[in-house]
């Protein structure tokens, strides 16, 4: 079974495939730099593996939180291949995907995994390992940077990056979530297809709808 998996939730882009639940390859690059796009970064993965798009098996995204372009960009390009393939669909955590390439096997200290939201916030959630997959402790929220302390003891994630002031909490940082924590996730849970109704897990309210909370003006008001 190949499978691809991506995750576009940090200014990190990537991509990997599965083989028989085994990393085949896998290809990041930043926002900044990559100028191509992210089909571009997957077509580069395919030729580097000999692979065709139909040679996949089913799709894994990352469905967040983080960023809101980033996250729109990857479900709708996972969508997209999905869709054109007739391939399921599956949707993990971003937070579940950092968290799991933190955890070893049989570790049984939590972790808490924790991206730059920015306007001085951080999207966190505490994990422990549940066999091949990782449990939610409680839920993923956004809160302020000094509130993070809270939820455990060991942290990862890029997070320490925006706030400086995270770095003293024991930990890995300067981590992203990948590809292939997405797909090893996916493999490992329900595989339920979100083809359909997968959407991104934005966690807060887009800038949009703070502003405008009945709606944007000239727009369609909510119902």
């Amino acid at each position: 079974m190949n499978v691809l998996g991506i995750d576009t939730s940090t200014v990190i882009i990537s991509v990997a495939i599965l083989r028989d639940g085994a990393l085949a390859g896998e290809r990041t690059d930043t926002v900044a730099h990559n100028r191509t796009g992210l089909l571009a970064l997957i077509d580069h993965l395919f030729a580097e593996l000999g692979l065709r798009p139909a040679d996949l098996d089913a799709v894994a995204v990352g469905a967040g939180p983080g960023s809101f372009t980033g996250l729109r960009i990857g479900m709708a390009t996972a969508k997209g291949i999905a869709f054109a393939l007739g391939r399921p669909l599956w949707a993990v955590s971003s937070l579940a995907a950092l968290a799991h390439a933190e955890l070893g096997p049989s570790d049984a200290e939590p972790i808490v995994a924790a991206l730059d939201a920015r306007k001085g916030e951080v999207y966190a959630g505490a994990y422990r390992r549940a066999g091949a997959s990782v449990e939610l402790i409680g839920a993923e929220r956004v809160l302020a940077p000094a509130n993070i302390a809270a939820l455990g003891a060991r942290f990862t994630g890029d997070a320490a990056a925006g706030y400086p002031e995270l770095a003293v909490l024991s930990g890995t940082w300067g981590t992203t979530p990948t590809g292939r924590a997405v797909a090893e996730l996916a493999l490992a849970g329900n595989r339920v297809d979100v083809l359909v109704g997968g959407a991104p897990t934005y966690i807060r309210l887009s800038e949009a709808e703070v502003k405008y909370p009945e709606g944007v003006p000239g727009a369609l008001r909510k119902r």
